[in-house]
């Protein structure tokens, strides 16, 4: 499959050969099961205090008073330490050596990313995820895109291309989070625009634009690529990213 090479003002400079992992069949499945992987790692382990509910007086009275054998505090009569008790132990409490990280077999986590990748040139599905352009996808751009170094040039590049209409869509998605969740952290939402894949180093000019995330062909991974386990991110290849995605396995 090929397509054209976008230039920086809004031209074609080129054409080029997309390499095979842009052939490879959707597996939406796949690339679920690879980012809930990815996302189990930033889980924060959490447990109670091993001894909650164990450091007390409390024992029981043994057999011969006509009530139950459960252990009672010291100088009184209520049950403690045992889980059926008001204020006694928990029966079976988060702990934290729990593993909470997801497992992925090799072969399918490398399916799952060139899955993703190959989902960035269907339409169809990057139109449903509700992203803005113009043009057809994929959007390829020469090596000269890497060179910009201040982000009013990004954003020129982008207009040029029929590309920042998305950008300006992220920016008015932001909203208050509905729910406890705005007092934790997480106050706001906001969409997910552009994805900017370069050969070499991220483009620093594209960090500030809201929602587009920047990385290089090294750290591209699948949550990247589908974010919240959706594929068909609005992506931005260089030619040097995609000679580079030649030598994926």
């Amino acid at each position: 499959m090929k397509t054209d090479i976008k230039s920086v003002d809004g031209g074609v400079a080129g054409e080029i050969e997309l390499p095979a992992v842009f052939d490879e069949p959707y597996r939406p499945d796949l690339i679920k099961n690879a980012v809930l992987a990815i996302q189990s790692t930033r889980y924060q382990p959490h447990g109670v205090n091993p001894y909650a509910g164990i450091k007390t007086s409390a024992e029981s009275w043994g057999s011969g008073r006509g009530v139950a054998q459960v252990p009672r505090i010291n100088n009184g009569s209520r049950v403690a330490r045992i889980p059926q008790a008001v204020g006694g132990r928990a029966a079976h409490p988060p702990k934290t050596e729990k593993n909470l990280v997801r497992k992925m077999n090799k072969q399918e986590k490398k399916k799952a990313i060139r899955s993703a990748i190959a989902a960035t040139t269907k339409e169809e599905l990057v139109i449903a995820r509700g992203h803005k352009f113009e043009g057809k996808v994929p959007f390829v751009f020469d090596d000269s895109f890497e060179s910009l170094e201040q982000t009013k040039d990004i954003v020129k590049a982008l207009e040029q291309n029929g590309l920042y209409a998305d950008v300006i869509r992220s920016r008015n998605s932001r909203n208050i989070r509905a729910g406890r969740g705005k007092l934790r952290g997480r106050r706001y939402k906001q969409s997910k625009s552009l994805l900017i894949v370069t050969g070499d180093a991220p483009l620093r000019a594209a960090r500030n634009l809201a929602g587009v995330d920047a990385v290089s062909v090294e750290e591209l991974n699948t949550e990247h690529l589908a974010p919240g386990t959706h594929a068909g991110r609005l992506t931005v290849w260089t030619v040097s990213a995609v000679k580079k995605l030649e030598e994926l396995k």
